[in-house]
């Protein structure tokens, strides 16, 4: 059966699947990332399991993946197929794309990154299904972001389009990593819930899902912690809602596992903000953790009918 090689890259575990051309998983499996061995030793490790996906779909399918595709996380050169920089695995200007093809036997190999080949796969086949704009942004660790125009993600000149956790919301605020005070990802990420839920409770261990949790008890402190995370997230995403006008807003992450405990609020505050703006939808993704794999196998198949015949 033909199909392609789908592998998602993340920061302690990688997901990876074989896929037929209408969507089929025909084999689902995941590995360690092992980042603590250093980056040498998780490009190889990458490599490998690439390299023992493709022998399953020969012994078990019947023939070798026609293409594959990876995302990773970091920055990423996808015409020039480089891994440039990732901060939580350690390397720089990995060739990820020839190593692979290498690897494979010289099938095509399509790279992509994390978060807009999750986007790609919720615009395309999840929650963002017929919505030819859209934006993706899932809520996690950080805030990233992904901007879906007429079933493609659009990168931007130099790859950094869709950095929605670096608009600044609030001037003079946190601290951030990226050397700005005050963007959205320091007060409306996952870990900034956790970190104001920690501190609001006193409970060290405390995180954004107890808070959640503490909110649909009743618990005063911990909806004033979410609220003001609602609002900066509020006020980040009309900024992009007057930027970019997309007919619909998908959230994901672990943020999102709130349900209506974050929807409803946010629905409410971004309502109350926009004035000449269309208020688009906004939704919860739908593909979970699986979005990025299935997104490489969007690249991958992507890749294959752009092939020209020889």
């Amino acid at each position: 059966m033909k199909h392609v090689i789908a592998l998602d890259v993340g920061g302690t575990g990688m997901k990876a699947a074989l896929i037929a051309e209408d969507g089929t998983l025909l084999h689902e499996a995941r590995r360690a990332t092992g980042r603590e061995r250093g980056p040498g030793a998780v490009v190889e490790t990458i490599l490998d399991f690439a390299a023992a996906l493709l022998a399953h779909g020969r012994e078990h399918l019947g023939r070798a993946a026609s293409a594959a595709g990876v995302a990773v996380p970091g920055i990423v050169d996808a015409e020039r197929g480089t891994a440039v920089y990732a901060a939580n695995l350690g390397w720089r200007d990995v060739p990820m794309r020839d190593l692979l093809a290498a690897r494979l036997g010289g099938i095509p190999v399509a790279l992509g990154h994390d978060v807009r080949t999750g986007g790609l796969a919720e615009g395309r086949i999840g929650a963002g299904r017929g919505a030819d704009r859209f934006l993706f942004v899932p809520l996690g660790t950080g805030i990233a972001g992904a901007i879906g125009l007429a079933g493609r993600i659009e990168a931007g000149a130099h790859g950094y389009a869709g950095e929605i956790g670096h608009i600044v919301v609030r001037p003079g605020g946190p601290a951030c990593g990226c050397g700005q005070h005050g963007c959205l990802e320091t007060l409306a990420s996952a870990s900034a819930v956790s970190r104001a839920w920690a501190a609001a409770s006193g409970d060290p261990d405390a995180d954004a899902a107890h808070c959640a949790k503490a909110v649909e008890s009743g618990d005063t402190r911990a909806r004033e912690v979410w609220l003001t995370a609602i609002g900066a997230l509020a006020d980040g995403l009309v900024t992009a809602i007057t930027l970019l006008d997309p007919r619909t807003v998908i959230i994901g992450g672990g943020l999102a596992e709130a349900g209506e405990t974050l929807f409803t609020p946010l629905r409410t505050a971004v309502e109350e903000r926009v004035t000449f703006q269309r208020l688009p939808e906004i939704v919860p993704a739908a593909l979970g953790d699986t979005a990025g794999c299935l997104g490489a196998g969007l690249l991958a198949w992507d890749l294959l009918a752009t092939e020209v015949p020889a």
